[in-house]
């Protein structure tokens, strides 16, 4: 069987299917993506039934030659059938016959998702669902929107109406890779209204997805201060920070507002904050807000007399525990809207975080091991497994190739086998400071896209990388017809230390798009393999 992910049991059978050239259908669930290429009707040869008794998003399958028939407790359960079939008879590439086999399937983890930055790179609404569409072919269902950040404000809050009309926009941004000190001084905006958010979180839902909205808290926060200058500790004029990354040249106005966190110790920082959080929670429906949290600098507060003052009343012991009790406050006001706080693993530093509180839940990305992270999912807290090294989808296949998100495993990043259960599952990151466009956003996700799917969805004992490789020269025909631009093997799977070297240095100090040009430049060889 070559789909990906691979169902959790098969048994194939011989003989197939054959799809009529009128296709029909009973179902027990409505299924308005598929009604306009099917006829609903009470009695077919193709079923799908309601059966309460499976998991939420799993499924059966049996094919016989003379009829389909699928079970499944929900909607999602019976449009995840639905792609296997997709897949099986490979529909897309005009194929009819669908292979005799019996599948019994269900998710590993509940957990499956991808993150996409739009704070550096703004995509806009039809790139979104081309994404969330890619999504719900490899059965992912949780979309993680990275709406703010130091580089713009994305999303409309009725409230504070200088979020999108200042802080969506910059006057110049970063280009030329991570050590570069290039700056394009084309002008630089875009943001979702509030009813673009919502047309996009229904498109989801009918997919099964959930969106995650992350409006990050206290630092990663320059285009929120630049429209609203009080924000910071100090009340100076700045503009939307342009420059990614820490290395930034003398010469730009801003360099010692990179990434300058709110004050912790205003009323009016916390006015703000839960005006906006107002407005996220009545917008998403998700049980989960991102608060960020990480990268949080404390230099400011340092020498800022209200966060002292904070720190002297409450009996805080630093600036970390600053940071922790503005996080509990956080965490306590959107419990009131029944939401769980996310947050990446930084937040852990602060001693006198409410880990007994279970409503946090920890998103591990960092590359070097976090022992604060570890112990807190092996003490029964929920967490997200980001690791850098599997599931940092922006980063070079030189540095991250194909099979570093395959062999992916939590007890590699010290999750106990026995608290396996605490983690709610796994996320690829694509963070956009040097993906501007379809064509790198697409080479740098697929094939990864499918991996991390199969690490998500089928168990651990089936995974069998050479055996995946050989799935995914099928699947790569499918991305061919729906005009995805995959990575080529010799990308996704480099060899050679001079090439990872020359790749890497590129990436860094001087043309960040190598691979992309290389995977252009390989694919109109048509070099597919190695």
């Amino acid at each position: 069987m070559s789909i990906i992910p691979m169902p959790k049991s098969v048994s194939m059978t011989e003989g197939c299917y054959t799809l009529p050239e009128e296709i029909k259908i009973t179902s027990d669930f409505d299924l308005p993506l598929v009604q306009k290429y099917v006829d609903i009707c009470d009695d077919a040869e193709i079923k799908i039934k309601r059966d309460s008794s499976l998991s939420a998003e799993g499924y059966t399958l049996k094919v016989t030659c003379d009829s389909i028939t699928v079970s499944a407790a929900s909607k999602t359960g019976a449009y995840y059938a639905l792609q296997t079939i997709r897949k099986l008879g490979k529909l897309d590439l005009g194929g009819r016959d669908i292979p005799c086999c019996e599948i019994a399937d269900e998710p590993r983890f509940g957990w499956r998702g991808i993150n996409l930055d739009e704070s550096r790179h703004f995509f806009g609404k039809d790139e979104v669902k081309r994404l969330l569409d890619l999504m719900f072919l490899q059965k992912l269902n949780v979309f993680h929107w990275h709406l703010t950040d130091d580089n713009g404000w994305r999303i409309e809050i009725k409230k504070y109406p200088l979020l999108t009309e200042i802080g969506s926009n910059r006057k110049y941004t970063h280009v030329g890779g991570w050590k570069s000190r290039k700056i394009d001084h084309t002008p630089y905006g875009g943001y979702y209204t509030q009813e673009d958010i919502k047309e996009i979180i229904e498109y989801a839902r009918e997919r099964g997805i959930t969106v995650v909205p992350e409006i990050d808290f206290p630092a990663h926060i320059a285009s929120a201060i630049a429209a609203y200058n009080n924000l910071a500790c100090r009340d100076i004029e700045c503009e939307v920070f342009g420059f990614f990354g820490g290395l930034i040249p003398e010469t730009v106005e801003m360099n010692r507002h990179w990434n300058r966190t709110l004050c912790c110790g205003k009323e009016s920082t916390f006015e703000f904050v839960y005006g906006v959080l107002d407005e996220v929670c009545e917008l998403f429906d998700a049980p989960y807000i991102h608060v960020g949290g990480d990268e949080a600098p404390t230099g400011e507060w340092k020498e800022c007399p209200h966060c002292q003052k904070v720190i002297k009343d409450n009996n805080l012991k630093n600036e970390r525990e600053l940071q922790g009790w503005f996080t509990n406050k956080l965490n306590e006001y959107l419990k009131q809207k029944g939401k769980k706080l996310i947050g990446w693993n930084e937040i852990l530093k602060a001693d006198n975080l409410d880990t007994e509180d279970k409503n946090i839940v920890v998103q591990y990305w960092t590359p070097q091991r976090d022992k604060n992270a570890e112990r807190y999912v092996n003490n029964g807290g929920s967490m997200i497994m980001s690791n850098h090294k599997s599931f940092y989808f922006d980063m070079p296949y030189a540095m991250h190739p194909l099979k570093n998100t395959y062999t992916y495993r939590p007890e590699n990043f010290g999750v106990n086998s026995d608290n396996v259960a605490n983690v709610l599952g796994i996320e690829g990151e694509l963070w956009t400071e040097w993906i501007p466009d379809r064509e790198r956003l697409d080479m740098l996700t697929f094939p990864r896209i499918e991996a991390m799917a199969e690490v998500a969805w089928s168990p651990e004992s089936t995974r069998d990388y050479k055996g995946f490789l050989a799935r995914l020269e099928e699947e790569k025909k499918l991305l061919d017809k729906l005009g995805v631009n995959y990575a080529v093997d010799k990308i996704s799977s480099p060899k050679g230390f001079f090439y990872k070297k020359n790749i890497v240095a590129k990436f860094f100090s001087g043309n960040p798009n190598l691979e992309t040009e290389l995977n252009r430049e390989y694919k109109s060889k048509g070099a597919k393999k190695q």
